[in-house]
């Protein structure tokens, strides 16, 4: 009978594994999928704004905002993590990727030589973007400086340094869907819902997280503890959010709230390139913010 049971149990152990082993393969976008395209730079430029690339991805500590190194460290409960390089430089960056190779980065979160990345990096936001907008984002990345600079290796503890169970977390927080507007609302509210939710990422910061590190999806966009700890990000629901459609205008293009004061901290580098976009798209990233429900989200630690 023990033998049974062992045989049994030895079965469903090697089954359960070859479950796990199937669903946590890397994905990819194969270039086939991706078709003839003639690249535009300016739309890729745009998209580089809306998404805020330098904010994480341009070396620190100095001023030209394009020379993309990384290096900056982004800290979580489940270790630090550093950007990496994503410049042209061939040896340290992204010089020998293919467009197949960034599109599948962005949105599956797997790198050319097949690995699961860190959801630090965004993917589950970026999956919401255009093959187009990808590629001609990754067509402007190719036109900027190359900075030789090795990225600098994550500094994540054992059991979250391993990366094949990302496979899982992906599983359950990676929904592979591409952005699908809303037919009731007009141009300009989806054209918002789409820079907020795929290059914008704004729900990565603006939402609270539940264990795994998943956002939790009734609380999406209503504020919760900053990641690393060192603060609190807001509401931005009409819960939390009491700005009015102009004074969010001003705030988008100028860093500038309705008391006079400038936004600080992570805002500051947001507002900074959202002040780079047109007034129709900061328009209509107000639009959409200013429409989202309200939502009851956490509330800041009081300090003694």
């Amino acid at each position: 009978m023990l033998r049974k049971l062992f045989i049994l149990g030895l079965i469903a152990a090697v089954a359960g594994f070859g479950v796990f082993w199937v669903v946590t393969i890397p994905a990819s976008v194969p270039a086939s999928a991706l078709g003839g395209h003639t690249p535009n730079l300016e739309n890729g430029k745009l998209m580089f704004y809306a998404g805020g690339c330098a904010s994480c991805h341009a070396t620190p500590k100095q001023d030209d905002k394009t020379r993309l190194g990384g290096g900056l460290g982004i800290k979580s409960p489940f270790g630090t993590f550093y950007t990496p390089n994503i410049s042209p430089d061939p040896t340290h960056g992204i010089g020998q990727w293919s467009e197949a190779n960034f599109v599948t980065a962005m949105v599956k979160g797997t790198s050319p030589d097949g690995r699961h990345y860190f959801p630090a990096f965004p993917y589950t936001s970026y999956q919401r973007m255009g093959f187009g907008d990808l590629r001609d984002l990754f067509a402007y990345l190719k036109t900027l400086s190359p900075v030789a600079d090795p990225s600098k290796p994550h500094d994540v503890p054992f059991p979250f340094n391993i990366r094949r169970t990302l496979g899982g977390w992906k599983f359950l927080f990676l929904d592979g869907l591409p952005f699908d507007g809303d037919p009731t609302k007009d141009a300009v509210w989806n054209r918002g819902a789409y820079l907020v939710n795929g290059p914008g990422h704004c729900a990565e910061c603006h939402s609270p997280r539940n264990s795994l590190g998943g956002i939790k999806p009734g609380l999406r966009f209503a504020g919760g503890p900053e990641p690393g700890g060192d603060g609190f990000v807001p509401n931005i629901t009409q819960k939390g959010l009491s700005m009015s459609h102009d004074e969010l205008l001003k705030l988008l293009a100028t860093g500038e709230m309705p008391d006079g004061d400038t936004v600080g901290g992570e805002m500051a580098k947001v507002t900074a390139n959202t002040g780079k976009l047109s007034a129709e798209d900061r328009n209509a990233i107000a639009t959409y913010v200013k429409s989202l429900p309200p939502v009851e989200g956490p509330k800041p630690k009081e300090t003694k």
